[in-house]
């Protein structure tokens, strides 16, 4: 599996439309790619600003080619990214995925994300 990597930021109150508008053109773009296992994006807000990381997952480089065409490591740009972001990686990385944990019924879409996430932490000991 390899995981595609890239940074953007926005400032804080823009984090919002920003996040909606990445989910609309590229995220939902690479969920429906054959090959594709999903996609994370991550958002922290500091000092005024929201800075975004996406994480997008496939089976293999082809897979990611159809994504991001013959140029690998370059980031791939929607029309309306100038509006939102203050600063952005023209890079991308791409990782070999080592560990791979999926929780079936959240796979099948059988559980909410919060049960899957419930069911993957570790539970707390008891005391003796």
């Amino acid at each position: 599996m390899i995981a595609r990597v890239w940074r953007g930021t926005t400032l804080a109150e823009d984090g919002d439309a920003y996040a909606a508008y990445v989910e609309e053109t590229g995220m939902k773009g690479a969920r429906a790619i054959p090959g594709s296992r999903g996609t994370l994006v991550l958002r922290r807000e500091r000092a005024g600003y929201a800075e975004f990381e996406t994480i997008l997952l496939f089976d293999s480089i082809g897979d990611v080619k159809a994504f991001a065409g013959d140029e690998l490591d370059a980031a791939v740009f929607f029309p309306e990214d100038d509006r939102y972001l203050v600063e952005r990686e023209l890079e991308v990385r791409h990782f070999e995925v080592d560990v791979n944990v999926v929780q079936e019924g959240l796979a099948a879409g059988r559980l909410s994300r919060r049960a899957a996430l419930d069911a993957a932490l570790p539970r707390p000991r008891s005391p003796r």
